[in-house]
C-alpha cells in the first residue's frame, strides 16, 4: 500500500446537524481543507481519526485528508512495535515543514490537524479544530476550483481568479475508508477505521496568476477512492507549502 507521493516542494446543499457537536455550516464553493497527521501506532490518535471521520461524513464544506507519518513505526511499547501500513516519510516531511512555518518549531506531534495550510490544532481538540475551521471558512481560499468528469476517463479542472502569486496545483487521491486490526504497539487489540487516507499526492501544474484549465484525462478512480485538487501558495522565503488558495473535490465519474 505504498503512497504515490511526488516530492515537489519538499525536494526543490446544507451540512447535516451532527450528533457529536459538529455545528452545521453553509456550504461554500471551496471546502476548507483539514489535514490530519496521524499514526496507527499512536495511542492518542484514534479519537482524532474518529473526529476526522465525522467531519468527512457530516460536513460538506470540509475536505478531510489523513496523512500517516512514519516516525512512530520503529517505536517499541509494551505491546511491541507496529508499522502503520499507510505511513510514509513524505507525510512526515509535509508535517515538518508545516510546523516550521506555522509554529516556528522543528518538532512534530500526533495527532495534529492543519487547517487550510495556515492554522494547526491538536486533532482530538474538537473545539479548537472547529474554531479554526470556522475562522478559515471563506477567508483564505480566494481561487475557485471546479472539477468536471470527462467520459469516465478523467476530469477537466478549471481554476478561476486573478491572484498575482505563484502556487502549486496538486492532485490528491485518497482511500475513502479502511479498517485495520492492530496487532502490536500502543493500540494493540484495537480495530481502527481511517478515512480519506492519502495514497497519491503529486503536482499537476503551476498557478501563475490567471484563470486556467487542466485536463486529467487518464485518472480512473477505484470505487473506494476519491480525489481532489488543491492550489497551494509557495512560501518562497522558506521553500515550504503555504496557505491553500483553492480546493475542489472530484465528482463521481461518468460511465
Amino acid at each position: 500500500m505504498s503512497l504515490k507521493y511526488v516530492t515537489f516542494l519538499f525536494a526543490a446543499a446544507a451540512a447535516v446537524v451532527a450528533p457529536h457537536g459538529i455545528a452545521p455550516a453553509e456550504v461554500k464553493t471551496n471546502p476548507t481543507v483539514v489535514e490530519l497527521f496521524t499514526s496507527q501506532s499512536c495511542y492518542s490518535c484514534p479519537p482524532a481519526e474518529a473526529f476526522l471521520g465525522e467531519l468527512v461524513e457530516e460536513r460538506a464544506d470540509v475536505l478531510g485528508l489523513e496523512f500517516h507519518v512514519d516516525y512512530w513505526d520503529e517505536l517499541v511499547h509494551g505491546g511491541g512495535k507496529w508499522k502503520d501500513i499507510f505511513s510514509s516519510p513524505e507525510s512526515t516531511q509535509r508535517q515538518r515543514v508545516y510546523n516550521l512555518r506555522i509554529r516556528g518549531r522543528a518538532n512534530v506531534y500526533t495527532p495534529q490537524m492543519v487547517i487550510d495550510g495556515v492554522a494547526e490544532a491538536v486533532g482530538s481538540n474538537r473545539g479548537a479544530v472547529l474554531r479554526a475551521v470556522s475562522a478559515a471558512s471563506g477567508q483564505g481560499q480566494v481561487l475557485g476550483v471546479s472539477i468536471d468528469p470527462v467520459d469516465g476517463r478523467g476530469y477537466q479542472v478549471r481554476i478561476d481568479g486573478t491572484l498575482p502569486e505563484e502556487a502549486t496545483i496538486w492532485y490528491v487521491q485518497y482511500l475513502r475508508q479502511y479498517t485495520t486490526d492492530v496487532l502490536r504497539g500502543e493500540n494493540k487489540g484495537k480495530t481502527l477505521t481511517n478515512h480519506n487516507i492519502v495514497r497519491e499526492f503529486r503536482p499537476i501544474g503551476a498557478w501563475e496568476g490567471e484563470s486556467l484549465e487542466l485536463d486529467l484525462t487518464e485518472v480512473e478512480l477505484p470505487a473506494d477512492h476519491g480525489c481532489a485538487v488543491l492550489v497551494q501558495r509557495i512560501d518562497t522565503e522558506h521553500n515550504v507549502p503555504g496557505p491553500i488558495l483553492g480546493a475542489g473535490v472530484c465528482p463521481a465519474q461518468t460511465s
